[in-house]
Order: C-alpha cells, then sequence, then structure tokens
C-alpha cells in the first residue's frame, strides 16, 4: 500500500474520531425538553370524496364561525381533509408566539409548563391564541417588530399582523394601516385591496406544525407590502412540513375565511412561493375554486410524487457510478454521467462533501479517490431517499421519544397513507416504480455509450428494497440534528444487488397511483387561471430547481387544455430578480378580468405580457411564442433555449415523455421492442437473450401512458 493510500486512510480515520469527539461535545438538543412521548389516538375526520376527480367535487360548508376572535384559538380539527396526524410536534415555541395552549392531562403531545417550570399539562393539538403584534419597515426594508406605544407614534409604513392557529398550523396575516389605526383589528385604509397568498417550500414528511415568524413572511413580500398589499400566510403552506396537498388546500381556504370574514373579499387573490411552494399553487388552483384568482409559482415543479420519480433515481445511479460500475473510471467524466442522469453535471466542480466519497470506497473495499466533478444528482438531491422513502431514518427524531419514533413509519409515503392507502404491514404505499426502465437509452441511441455499458448499467443499477425491508443509514451529526454526515453513501445497504442475477426492481402500488391522480396529488394541467411561472436560470450552480420542470407544466397543461395561452413562463439570469414585474404584469392580468368579466382569462391578458428570458441587468434577451422551444416540444431551439440550455432527467434519458407524468410504464417483451425498432440500428438482436435476463418483465413502451392513471380523467 502506498504512502498516498496510507496518508488518505489515516486523514480520514483521523476525520472519523475528530467528528465522533465534536458529537459527544454538542450540548443537548433543545427538542429534548419538548418531545412527544405519547402518540394521541386517531380520531374519524371527514375525508373528501376523490372520485372520479377531486376537481369535481363541491367543498363542504364551513362549520367554524370565523373570524377566530381574539384571544381564542382557531379549529384543531381540519374541514375535509382527513383525520389529524398523530404524533405531531408544535413548533410555537420556534416560531416565537409562546407555548401551546394546554389541551390534555393524558401526555399526549408537548408537555406546557408555566415560567417557573411546573407542568401545566400537554398540548397535542398546538393550539395558539390569536393575536395582534405591530412592525415597522425600517430604510433597509426589513422588518422590525414596535410595541403599541412605538406603533401609534410611528411616522412611517405600519403593519399589523395578526397570527393564531388554523387546522393546528400556524397562520400569519398582515395589513398596512396608519398610527392612528393601533389598536383597531378591523382597519385597512392603507390597504390596496389586493390579497397575496404565500406559499413556501422545501422538502418536509408532516407530523409537525412547523415554524411561522412574522418577519420571515413580512421579508418575502416586503415589496408588496410597501406596495400597500395584504399578505396571508400558514406554516400549513409550507412545503417543509408537508407535501399533503389536500390538507394545504383545506387550511389555505380557512386562513383566506379568517381574512374575508374581516375584511371583506379582495379584488384577487394570487399566490406566490418557491419550489414546493410553486406547485402547491399548481395543485390547489387545478383541484379547487374559490382560494386563488391567479398564480405566480417560482422555481416551481409541477408536483412532489412527479418529482420523486427521478429524483429518487439520483442515489441510485451515484451508487452504480462509484461501486457498481464495471469500468468505474469511466464515470468520472462527468459530463458522461449527465447522459444518464440528465440533469447537469460538470466536471471539476467542487462537491461540498465530497471527503464522503473516499471514506465510502474505503469502507466497501475500493481504492479511495477523491470526485472530479459534482452533479445536480448530488448538489440538489443527495439525501432525498433516504429523507422521503426510507421509513426507518427519522430525521425527526429529536421532536419525539425513542417508543414513538420505533412506533411510527417516517416517510412521504406515510404521511400520505390516508389518501395512497397502506400494505398489509402498515406502511404508506409508495408510488414510485422502476421496473422496465432502460438507463441510458437515450445515450444508447446516440452512440455516447457502448450496448456493454447499457447493459452494465441496467444489470446492477437495481433499486430501494421494500420499505419493511429498509434500514437506518449510517449517520452522525457532529453539529446538531439538521446536519447529518452520511457514512453509507447512496444509501447502499437499501438498494438490491445484482446477486446470481440482474439486480431487482421495484414495483409501485398501482392502488397508490390511482389514488394520487384521483386526489390531486399530481398534476394534470387541469387549470385555466392566469400563470406567470417565473424561475432563475440555475442550472450552472447544479441548483436542483431545475429550468425544465416549468416545461413539465406547460406539457401536461397543453394536453389537457389543447393549449398553454394561459401560461407564461420567465427564466431569468441568476443576478436579475423578476418577481417584481410578474407582480406588476399578473395585477394588470387579473384588473382586466375583473373590470370585463365577460372576458375569457386568454382575452383578458396584456398584450406585451409573453415568454420571456432576461439578462443580468433586467433587459429582455428574448420574448415570444418560440423562444423557448428545443427538445422539449420537438423543435428547433429557441433564442432563450439557446441562451438558458434546459436539461433532462434520468426518466427522459431512457425514453419517457418530457411531461414527465408516466409513474409506472406498460411494459413489452423484448422481441416487440427490438421489432419496433427501439434500439435504432444497433445490433441488439443477437443479444436479445440477455437483454431478457436483465429485463424479464420487459420494458418500458411509453406510448401506451401510465398503468397506473384512471382512463376517466
Amino acid at each position: 500500500m502506498s504512502k498516498l493510500t496510507l496518508g488518505i486512510i489515516g486523514g480520514l480515520l483521523s476525520a472519523i474520531i475528530g467528528f465522533i469527539a465534536w458529537q459527544q461535545l454538542t450540548p443537548p438538543d433543545p427538542f429534548l425538553a419538548r418531545q412527544v412521548k405519547a402518540i394521541a389516538p386517531a380520531e374519524d375526520n371527514y375525508l373528501i370524496n376523490f372520485y372520479p376527480h377531486i376537481s369535481e367535487h363541491q367543498r363542504p360548508e364551513e362549520t367554524y364561525p370565523f373570524p377566530i376572535p381574539l384571544g381564542g384559538v382557531g379549529p384543531a380539527t381540519n374541514l375535509y381533509s382527513g383525520p389529524n396526524q398523530y404524533p405531531f410536534f408544535c413548533m410555537s415555541v420556534d416560531s416565537k408566539v409562546g407555548q401551546p395552549e394546554v389541551d390534555n392531562q393524558e401526555g399526549l403531545g408537548v408537555p406546557v409548563t408555566s415560567e417557573s417550570g411546573e407542568l401545566l399539562g400537554f398540548s397535542k393539538d398546538c393550539g395558539v391564541k390569536s393575536h395582534l403584534q405591530y412592525f415597522a419597515i425600517n430604510a433597509d426594508k426589513q422588518p422590525e417588530k414596535l410595541t403599541i406605544e412605538q406603533a401609534k407614534n410611528y411616522q412611517g409604513s405600519l403593519f399589523r399582523a395578526e397570527q393564531g392557529t388554523i387546522n393546528r398550523f400556524i397562520y400569519t396575516i398582515v395589513m398596512p394601516i396608519k398610527s392612528e389605526e393601533v389598536g383597531d383589528r378591523l382597519a385597512k385604509s392603507q390597504w390596496n385591496n389586493r390579497l397575496v397568498y404565500q406559499f413556501n417550500g422545501g422538502s418536509g414528511i408532516g407530523f409537525r406544525q412547523g415554524r411561522q415568524k412574522t418577519h420571515k413572511v413580512m421579508q418575502r413580500q416586503v415589496d408588496q407590502l410597501l406596495d400597500g398589499y395584504a399578505i396571508i400566510s400558514s406554516s400549513g403552506n409550507k412545503t417543509s412540513y408537508t407535501y399533503n396537498m389536500l390538507l394545504a388546500e383545506d387550511t389555505a381556504r380557512r386562513v383566506k375565511k379568517q381574512f374575508t370574514s374581516l375584511y371583506g373579499d379582495p379584488l384577487y387573490t394570487v399566490g406566490v412561493g418557491g419550489s414546493g411552494g410553486g406547485l402547491a399553487q399548481y395543485l390547489i388552483a387545478q383541484n379547487s375554486t374559490g382560494i386563488l384568482d391567479g398564480l405566480l409559482p417560482l422555481y416551481s415543479y409541477p408536483d412532489m410524487i412527479s418529482q420523486t420519480t427521478y429524483a429518487l433515481d439520483c442515489d441510485l445511479l451515484n451508487n452504480y457510478f462509484t461501486f457498481r460500475a464495471d469500468n468505474r473510471k469511466a464515470w468520472r467524466d462527468w459530463d458522461r454521467r449527465r447522459l444518464i442522469e440528465g440533469m447537469n453535471a460538470i466536471n471539476d466542480f467542487p462537491q461540498r462533501a465530497g471527503f464522503l466519497q473516499p471514506l465510502n470506497q474505503l469502507m466497501a473495499g475500493f481504492v479511495p479517490s477523491f470526485p472530479d466533478g459534482n452533479s445536480e444528482c448530488i448538489n440538489g438531491y443527495f439525501g432525498l431517499s433516504a429523507y422521503i422513502n426510507n421509513p426507518k431514518q427519522g430525521f425527526l427524531r429529536p421532536l419525539f421519544a425513542e417508543s414513538v419514533v420505533d412506533q411510527n413509519n417516517w416517510s412521504y409515503w406515510q404521511d400520505m397513507k390516508h389518501v395512497l392507502g397502506t400494505d398489509k404491514q402498515g406502511f404508506g404505499r409508495s408510488t414510485w416504480d422502476n421496473v422496465g426502465v432502460q438507463y441510458g437509452l437515450n445515450a444508447l441511441l446516440e452512440n455516447k455509450i457502448s450496448i456493454e455499458e447499457f447493459f452494465d448499467i441496467n444489470y446492477n443499477i437495481g433499486a430501494w428494497k421494500s420499505q419493511p425491508t429498509m434500514k437506518v443509514e449510517h449517520i452522525i451529526t457532529p453539529i446538531g440534528p439538521h446536519k447529518p454526515l452520511w457514512l453509507s453513501l447512496w444509501g447502499s445497504e437499501n438498494i438490491y444487488e445484482a446477486n446470481h442475477g440482474p439486480a431487482q426492481r421495484h414495483t409501485a402500488s398501482l392502488e397508490a397511483i390511482e389514488a394520487a391522480y384521483r386526489s390531486g396529488q399530481v398534476f394534470i394541467g387541469k387549470v385555466n387561471l392566469p400563470i406567470i411561472d417565473a424561475r432563475h436560470y440555475l442550472e450552472n450552480e447544479l441548483d436542483m430547481h431545475h429550468m425544465s420542470a416549468s416545461f413539465y407544466s406547460r406539457l401536461r397543461i397543453d394536453k389537457t387544455n389543447g393549449d398553454h395561452k394561459n401560461h407564461i413562463i420567465w427564466v431569468a439570469h441568476k443576478d436579475h430578480d423578476p418577481t417584481q414585474a410578474a407582480f406588476a404584469m399578473i395585477d394588470k392580468w387579473l384588473l382586466n378580468l375583473k373590470q370585463n368579466p365577460n372576458l375569457s382569462v386568454i382575452e383578458a391578458k396584456p398584450q406585451e405580457l409573453g415568454d420571456t428570458c432576461f439578462e443580468a441587468d433586467g433587459s429582455t434577451y428574448a420574448k415570444g411564442n418560440d423562444v423557448f422551444d428545443g427538445k422539449w416540444n420537438q423543435k428547433s431551439d429557441g433564442a432563450c433555449q439557446s441562451r438558458f440550455p434546459m436539461f433532462s432527467t434520468s426518466r427522459i434519458e431512457s425514453g419517457g415523455p418530457w411531461a414527465g407524468d408516466i409513474f409506472k410504464c406498460h411494459l413489452i417483451d423484448v422481441e416487440t421492442a427490438i421489432s419496433k425498432g427501439m434500439y435504432g440500428t444497433h445490433p441488439i438482436t443477437k443479444l436479445a437473450e440477455e437483454l431478457k435476463t436483465v429485463f424479464p418483465h420487459g420494458v418500458c413502451d411509453y406510448e401506451q401512458g401510465d398503468m397506473g392513471r384512471p382512463s376517466n380523467i
């Protein structure tokens, strides 16, 4: 063994020892004193009918007598989105609004104590009394909290903020006012009669109330507040805490009801929010009416389930490239990885956790080496497989006692079990499937990988193991629970291996896929509201918010509506923020509709509004109906596509559609695939028997659509 190898090993061992020592010195976790130590019993609650699709059903009449009085606690049980989820961790303390209200003495939920530390009882539903606060916005456009006396004498832009709980989540209403209106809950003289519903992103799997701090809500929409808009939001509309879009809709409807019961109907309500906050707008607008009149999705995706389809491929592919490939050296060229992953990958781009690769190679018995580049799969999606898909991982462990942790399955699928259903062992059904997926098929057709490489990828790629057999990945947390460091890179223990035959693939639940469609968890393009979908171009940053996602939504709108004339896409250089201009343009669009009710959404669209890409200084690089043309719509690249190149996904590079709306493909046998010309001019016939070994159930025929999608929606 060379001195260099010994040096690497020594350095890695020193790092491990240092991390463990650091972890031991970490002070006790701040959540320990508030852990949930017992799970409240499940309660029946109304769940709206989904059949044939949730958009075809009226929502029930409201049962709570809004508005919530000051000093009162809003409804703890939702209106139509099913039973309350338990365990549920209260986060009002983390939101700086104090401890939750005591609602039981049976030890259910978080403990509530007096100032002296005396136990007063427990809170399972995290209620917070509705209350008012006052804020100014300083010269640096930063919100500053004021006392009542300070607010009464303040001469600048003043705002009244109300907070409380609705559906157990923390809601916020911010209204611009004058200083002489301090103390009057109903005052609204500075309001421009326009309402913004703020949605927020992140990845979450439920089981907690979430944080919502007033100054953060205000900071995100400071320009709109200064322009006179009112803002409403809820921690239940931040996907860091749940991707249950039915619960998100139920909560948004009630938060808006609280607003309108106090101030009347606005001219319009426009949604805004990025990432998960963008897809939430698409789904709420698709599934229901009465909440949003226009959408400003930023950095958006169509929906979470579509995203998991290719995102859960990422760690599988990285595991293959790092450990399983017959020629691992060939995949150290990150341009070649892009051929398979679809999303961008760049040679010599640093990895923040690059030191983990040689550590894991060493543990797996390989010669250690540091990565030569990076990809969006790593930079954007590393760890998502454990967080979303592994029921044993439990990143929320610090919030709950071990006995509670052991009783629950911690995954996105579990969060959605009342909609997607559970298997015989109680695990939430999964929509993720890769049976018949031919990874790298496009690269093979373009002669960018060899037939041997194509076989090797698909023989060894495998899939995520069934949920009952998954294990906790080995992680250490030297700087607290929110900064995990993997010791089992790429989830190797939870991926099927090629033992005496090709690695096993994972089959989705057709029942779960159907339920996802019917319950509106999947965006099918059924929306006719004004939409300006805006994003920065972040492909060169390897950011997870890839530009192509906007066009997955567009293709689905095209498929359902026959055109996408209500769907505008803006892409900007990362140094230019187009949000304020988008607000101005959608305001014009919505006012046209309000003032001319006989006009259609398309007829009311401002003539100057169209697909556009912007330079760093805010100038328009190109604008028009064809500027984003490209592979996604099978046309020659338009001007914006050339300026801001789009990438794809692993499923698109496997021959799947750009709309990304197939979760489980129809299968055809290998002979049929060959006869259809699926492999182009490659002499695949001679290797048909080997191919049948790799794909014993057949290969994907994407032309037949999704096996799980109901035919009547």
